[in-house]
């Protein structure tokens, strides 16, 4: 049935079934310690962010991979904080990570948690360590101990207070927690070997005074646990089976076995202990996802924010229409390796084209506006035409779209002189207006400096597209239209990557792992346009975050802060195809 000028604007849902999970190395691993019984059946997983910036891209993959896997075999997944950098972290960050991961469709019930909350904990585990003698406070600077540390060639060298006394050890351990020192006097290693090959395991520090107000717990404590201290022993407390991370952490897996297997044996935890299991982390094309980047992006004023719908983080890719079905399709084709490699950012923009091509419903939209007169239409008249709501969902009804004397065309569809090939509008050609009449151009009208400015046509009454004879005219040109006298104005934001170079920073050679230039050298000055459009009326009460197809435009979203209802304002997420193939850009 036919629906009014303000057809319903609520974007549609796909129905399709997923399809089940792709093998991985990680399924393997999980399949085979069910089978071993190791857990008994149990999958436990976590993601565990630090909250000191934006999720981006990369986080995605991640998300969708921790959270899957838990859910694919029953488990559950934690939403754990590794707030232990109280300087770089605030609340700010941990509500828009929260907010992230909701977006991307996970939850995690009872099991929010963060490294704060187990400082206690995690201060007597280094007081078991210091007192089975493998930890010791010391006293170094920090530019001493980087200078004993040793190279990948040659072994480190032994601090001159490694062997302090265990009694010593936890009386100045207990003063640093006291705050009697400050920042930098003192840190907490673990005792290891300093002949080790893998630098990591060369007496780590594991504890640092730091006099700063944490976000959660306030002053209550100047003494914080390093990262790679921390995070396997919130793995520990809570019992988390699998600890999936990234590759840049393998080199770290030694000190996560040894600390846990020593608290293990102080007591300190029940074995089976978690089990880190390192993947490759996602390396895309033309964009940056280094935090030192993104900040640096932001801080300078190259995107407006973290939101910029160019910035690869993920409220920017809310903003910009992404979604995390596209999210979700995009993890599941990818897939996951144990070996780095380079994914094309095509390949995220065609997952958000598969699933918003089944998700959009179909507007109009003329973005570079030239007005078409139809001369022998009636002055004052107006009628309706009909157009599908999406072509591939007939059940989903049509809408009705206004027709009048003047109408709004794209000006890239008329040529006073067409080139050779050309279909569209040009003197004496005939072109269907899709939904409508069919229409034969008579001539058009130039200001003082040559410029057209309007197009005249006449239509042919008996031609209206779904009427009795409108088979009979065959024209090889569609344009698409909307009235003048009922067209919304809104304010179009045409975005397109933020970096021209598919490897932003790196030398022209075609080698990615080639000597760094200034990534900012990269940026694309077209990555952002900003024009007037007119729209279908029914555009005009887009709520924000309603996506849509513009037809032979792309696809759009009714920003998330700036579109009102009767006051629209559309950003586009992606173009029909991929306009970068090929050398297009």
């Amino acid at each position: 049935m036919a629906g009014s000028f303000q057809a319903s604007l609520h974007p549609m849902t796909s129905a399709a079934t997923p399809p089940p999970p792709a093998a991985n190395f990680i399924r393997n691993i999980v399949d085979d310690d069910n089978r071993a019984g190791k857990w008994a059946g149990r999958v436990e997983t976590r993601f565990p962010p630090e909250p000191n910036g934006y999720l981006h891209y990369g986080h995605a993959k991640s998300i969708c991979l921790n959270f899957g896997l838990a859910k694919q075999y029953g488990g559950v997944c934690h939403l754990r904080f590794d707030d232990t950098n109280p300087e770089k972290e605030n609340q700010e960050y941990v509500e828009s990570i929260i907010e992230a991961v909701r977006w991307l469709g996970f939850e995690w019930g009872e099991h929010l948690y963060f490294a704060s909350g187990y400082f206690d904990t995690m201060y007597a585990c280094a007081e078991a360590l210091i007192e089975a003698g493998k930890a010791y406070v010391d006293s170094q600077s920090a530019e001493e101990m980087r200078a004993n540390r040793g190279t990948l060639s040659d072994p480190g060298v032994a601090s001159p207070w490694r062997e302090r006394s265990v009694d010593e050890n936890l009386a100045l351990f207990r003063r640093m927690k006291a705050g009697d020192f400050p920042d930098g006097a003192h840190v907490l290693r673990a005792k290891i070997d300093m002949t080790s090959p893998n630098i990591n395991l060369r007496d780590p520090a594991i504890y640092r005074i730091r006099h700063a107000t944490h976000h959660r717990t306030g002053d209550t404590w100047c003494l914080y646990p390093m990262y790679t201290f921390a995070h396997p022993i919130e793995d520990a407390i809570e019992r988390i089976t699998h600890s999936i991370c990234t590759l840049e952490f393998e080199d770290q897996r030694p000190f996560y076995d040894w600390l846990l297997d020593a608290l293990a044996t102080a007591g300190r935890f029940p074995r089976p202990l978690p089990q880190q299991i390192e993947f490759a982390r996602l390396n895309l094309t033309y964009v940056v996802l280094s935090k030192r980047k993104l900040i640096q992006l932001v801080d300078e004023g190259h995107v407006s924010g973290w939101d910029d719908p160019r910035l690869p983080t993920l409220v920017g890719a809310r903003r910009r229409g992404f979604t995390a079905e596209g999210f979700h399709l995009f993890a599941e084709r990818i897939g996951v390796a144990k070996a780095d490699s380079w994914i094309d950012m095509s390949v995220l923009e065609e997952c958000m084209r598969e699933h918003l091509n089944e998700a959009a419903p179909r507007r109009i939209a003329v973005l570079d506006p030239l007005k078409l007169v139809i001369t022998n239409y009636p002055e004052g008249a107006s009628e309706r035409c009909q157009a599908p709501n999406h072509p591939l969902k007939p059940e989903l009804g049509a809408r009705d779209i206004p027709f009048g004397r003047e109408l709004w065309i794209e000006r890239e569809d008329f040529m006073e002189t067409p080139s050779k090939g050309f279909r569209r509008l040009y003197p004496e050609n005939t072109v269907r207006l899709r939904y409508g009449y069919v229409v034969k151009c008579t001539g058009c009208e130039k200001d003082a400096a040559g410029n057209v400015t309007a197009v005249f046509a006449e239509y042919f009454p008996d031609s209206k597209s779904g009427t009795p004879g409108a088979d009979n005219y065959k024209t090889k040109g569609n344009l698409h239209w909307i009235s003048v006298a009922h067209a919304c104005s809104a304010e179009v934001r045409l975005y397109d990557r933020l970096f021209s170079h598919p490897h932003p920073g790196q030398r022209r050679d075609g080698d990615p792992e080639a000597v760094e230039r200034d990534f900012l050298d990269d940026i694309n000055p077209d990555s952002v346009r900003v024009i007037e459009a007119k729209l279908e009326p029914a555009l005009r009460d887009a709520k924000p975050e309603d996506r849509f197809q513009f037809e032979r435009h792309g696809y759009f979203v009714a920003d998330r802060h700036d579109a009102k209802v009767g006051a629209p304002v559309f950003n586009r997420t992606v173009t029909l195809k991929d306009s970068w193939a090929k050398g297009g850009k």
